[in-house]
């Protein structure tokens, strides 16, 4: 092998941007903030050099705790450029599990904060000092339309503020370039879904550069895209959209806060060609009030990657002039992995979660989890979704054990179990540990509520498998109903009747509440355990 390679980063992306797209805009915030490629380019390096005086250096940790602004999107460049890693934190985690996480990435020198956000890093370094943990520098990000909001109250001595840091910065700053392109350059965290502490899942600079490529193929991103940030960038670097923008010359619109109205001005005003994000963003589309809507200037891309919201909402989805994508992926994988088109005429009623066949960047299969073996493509013999590649993730953070686990004969385990179509293509089923067994067949808690979601009166649905004293396990369906709708547990039970197999019927119904994340995802660990401990679960209504 030649010793002129030089190492892969997505951070050479930024470089090129600024020689080809130089007085293309980068960044749109608040209609009165707007950087071209060539200024964010220059921003960037003078962040860099200013972390780098600051005492940062190769593989030292930085974080983040701010949302869709201009300055976290800085940050994806200006950190590595000083050769330190960013963990970009949730910006809706309590101020304990904030700690927790601060401590797990420690040592930590340096954590961004946004203005709104200061009292939660202030009370979660708090609790570090009183662990003996040292607690990182604050850098305080104002708010771009108002300068001075960084002297609020209970400031302490020594937070530095994030544009005077760039204005000391050095712009003839030569980025630090990764020495061995499988240096960690992030560390995302799960959502924590399943009831124990998320996890930090590291990234490295290959990874993060070959996925911001087959990012651009994946969501058939021409040039010069407009792009609207409706992801979280702290989730999965923002599915590595930061990166994959500057290597085209896109334009980013940053939205501090989500909203319908939102949306449909940004693509007014903008032009915006497509965003991504949860499944929620549907919903929030498809029942945005007259007000709010605007009428599409051209049919605008949105992918989403989740449990899918019922068929009526994608089909108005569509017909609104969204040309809707079903992504499948994990933080592990850097975000979505699979990505297709959804057709509303063939997808039918209840929507299958069906993913397409393997791209180029990964090797996907279904396997046997105990023999290793590739399922059949009978769409019918189930087993585990693996994945083998470039573009993952190099492991879990300071966890040996679960890195041993996950990778297993070699092949990253999901845990979701699915089958394989004759046509190559991929339906998931479920969660391995979400997977019901009644009346001796598997059932998947996915198609269930599915069926359950078409109901016209229910707004969520979740399912669980509930063992009665016998040890036989059956299906507990909660159900929360939508707004000024009413309906009995008969009625319910009837509907899935009409549309699922005998053993695919929940046999209880609860109408309530489903406890949730802060990403929204289902957290079905707390229902089993009410099921367990609460005879409000014994109830059929």
């Amino acid at each position: 092998m030649s010793e002129d390679l030089v190492p892969l980063s997505p951070i050479s992306f930024l470089e090129g941007a600024a020689t080809n797209y130089g007085d293309k805009i980068s960044i749109i915030y608040h209609h009165n903030v707007r950087f071209s490629w060539r200024q964010t380019h220059e921003r960037c390096v003078k962040l860099a050099s200013a972390l780098v005086n600051l005492g940062i250096s190769h593989n030292d940790m930085v974080t983040a705790l701010a949302p869709n602004i201009p300055a976290l999107y800085e940050l994806h460049f200006g950190v590595p450029m000083a050769g330190g890693v960013l963990s970009a934190l949730n910006t809706q985690l309590d101020v304990t599990t904030l700690a927790l996480l601060l401590e797990q990435l420690e040592p930590c020198k340096i954590m961004f904060v946004d203005y709104q956000l200061i009292d939660s890093a202030l009370k979660a370094c708090e609790i570090l000092s009183h662990r003996k943990c040292k607690p990182p520098i604050i850098v305080l990000i104002p708010n771009y339309d108002q300068e001075q909001s960084f002297l609020a109250k209970n400031i302490p001595p020594g937070t530095l503020n994030y544009n005077e840091l760039i204005a000391i910065g050095k712009k003839d700053f030569e980025a630090l370039k990764p020495n061995n392109e499988c240096n960690p350059i992030s560390v995302n965290y799960t959502s924590g879904s399943t009831g124990i502490l998320p996890k930090g899942v590291v990234y490295s600079h290959r990874s993060a550069y070959l996925n911001s490529l087959a990012a651009i193929a994946r969501f058939e991103m021409k040039q010069l895209p407009v792009f609207l940030w409706t992801v979280d960038m702290f989730r999965c670097n923002g599915w590595c959209f930061p990166w994959a923008m500057s290597a085209i010359g896109g334009t980013n619109i940053c939205l501090r806060n989500v909203s319908a109205k939102g949306i449909y001005d940004a693509i007014y005003l903008y032009k915006v060609t497509q965003f991504c994000g949860a499944p929620t963003l549907l919903d929030m589309i498809a029942n945005a009030s007259p007000s709010d809507q605007r009428p599409l200037p051209h049919r605008v891309n949105v992918t989403v990657a989740g449990v899918l919201p019922p068929f009526h909402v994608l089909n108005k989805v569509s017909q609104l002039g969204f040309d809707v994508n079903i992504g499948y992926g994990m933080t592990e994988t850097l975000g979505p992995v699979i990505v297709r088109p959804w057709n509303p005429n063939s997808d039918g009623e209840h929507t299958k979660l069906n993913y397409g066949v393997s791209e180029f960047r990964q090797d996907v299969d279904v396997k046997d989890p105990e023999t290793g073996e590739s399922t059949p493509h009978d769409g019918k013999t189930i087993g585990e979704i693996m994945f083998k590649g470039n573009a993952l993730m190099l492991g879990y953070l300071k966890n040996s054990q679960a890195n041993d686990k996950a990778f297993r004969g070699g092949w990253y385990r999901t845990g979701d179990l699915a089958v394989r179509e004759p046509n190559g293509s991929i339906t998931m089923k479920d969660r391995a540990k979400d997977v019901i067994y009644s009346k001796g067949e598997v059932v998947s808690s996915l198609e269930v509520e599915a069926v359950l979601l078409n109901h016209p009166k229910v707004l969520k649905a979740a399912v669980v498998g509930r063992c009665d004293e016998c040890l036989v396990e059956s299906l507990c369906a909660i159900v929360k109903l939508k707004d000024g709708c009413s309906a009995t547990v008969e009625e319910i039970i009837k509907f899935c009747e009409d549309h699922l197999a005998t053993h695919m019927i929940p046999s209880t119904v609860v109408f309530g509440d489903l406890p949730v994340n802060s990403t929204g995802k289902v957290q079905k660990f707390r229902i089993r355990e009410k099921i367990k401990g609460s005879e409000w679960y014994d109830s059929k209504n």
